[in-house]
């Protein structure tokens, strides 16, 4: 039995970190804390099912 292809959980993982580098950049230019707000939920989110360092700090 041959083992799972990795391209797909590759492209998972370049996907996402190309997401949380928005996300961070948009986090750092956010203006009010509602956006701020916003931001950090969604990396909260994508931190959940991010194996590794914890995405948002605090």
């Amino acid at each position: 039995m041959s083992a799972p292809s990795r391209r797909p959980e590759i492209r998972r993982r370049r996907t996402r970190a190309e997401k949380v580098t928005k996300l961070r950049k948009r986090l750092k230019a956010a203006g009010s804390s509602g956006d701020r707000e916003r931001i950090e939920a969604k990396l909260t989110r994508l931190s959940r099912n991010s194996p590794g360092q914890p995405l948002v700090k605090g």
